[in-house]
């Protein structure tokens, strides 16, 4: 019966490559892999000794990593590229175009203009709405307060709108708005004013039949839209993008924003 080869002790020290980059470890290897032979110039105990190794592990693994900030820098260089052409096909969609006169949680007349100046980030629901509303305002939220935490950044403004004008009257928006932030402004007006916002930005909604307490569910599209200081769709995020990712992808507009300012 063949027995397992024994590996020699001159290869057990190879698992301190894993402090390399893996390219270092593949740049190290692969030679003495495709000629059999294990690592020259070894001591006492099977591991390489001396200045002239030391000097050529520090050559390979600074080689490695020059390699691995090379790759890192071409991705992001390459995803800066996709983001810049996916914001201007949905400028080009025509999305958030005109201007819409709503009422806050306040019972204040609102305007796009009122906005203007300011990052927004907005999120179309409705009060009664049993999980999915609460769960993307929680994430909405959570990305405001980790974009507050940094000083260098600039405010942005997280809004909520409803879709359900029936029974999302001023006094349910101010009840419902303060259960998730200080700032969050809840927006509601008349079927018709409902109805004019979300199609300037392509928010579908439909309610659903009543039950015998007159309660219904309102199916609407999930979407938490990025508005720049001019007032422009600037992105979208779906349910699927984490808080993490939405404070990213909005770090990098606004860095962009900055850029085109300077």
């Amino acid at each position: 019966m063949l027995q397992p080869a024994k590996v020699p002790k001159a290869w057990q020290g190879l698992s301190q490559l894993k402090l390399l980059a893996p390219g270092a470890q593949a740049l190290y290897l692969r030679p003495r892999l495709l000629s059999g032979q294990g690592p020259t110039g070894t001591g006492r105990q099977g591991w390489p000794q001396g200045p002239g190794f030391r000097t050529r592990l520090l050559v390979t693994a600074l080689f490695g990593a020059g390699l691995s900030a090379a790759w890192l820098a071409a991705r992001a260089e390459k995803e800066r590229r996709q983001q810049e052409r996916r914001t201007e096909a949905l400028r080009q969609a025509a999305v958030g175009q005109g201007d819409f006169s709503l009422l806050d949680h306040q019972g204040q007349t609102r305007c796009k203009a009122d906005f203007r100046g300011q990052w927004v980030l907005m999120y179309f629901g409705f009060t009664h709405c049993p999980d999915i509303c609460p769960d993307e305002l929680e994430k909405l939220v959570h990305v405001v307060q980790q974009l507050e935490a940094q000083p260098n950044l600039p405010p942005v403004q997280p809004v909520f709108v409803t879709v359900d004008p029936e029974r999302d009257n001023v006094a349910a928006m101010a009840r419902y708005v303060q259960d998730f932030h200080p700032r969050l402004l809840g927006l509601t007006g008349s079927t018709e004013q409902v109805a004019q916002v979300s199609r300037s930005y392509r928010v579908y909604y439909s309610a659903g039949p009543k039950d015998e307490d007159q309660d219904y569910i309102v199916d609407h599209s999930t979407t938490i839209y990025l508005l720049n200081p001019d007032g422009l769709f600037t992105d979208y995020y779906s349910r699927g993008r984490s808080a993490a990712q939405i404070v990213e992808s909005v770090q990098r507009h606004m860095a962009a924003f900055r850029s085109v300012l300077d």
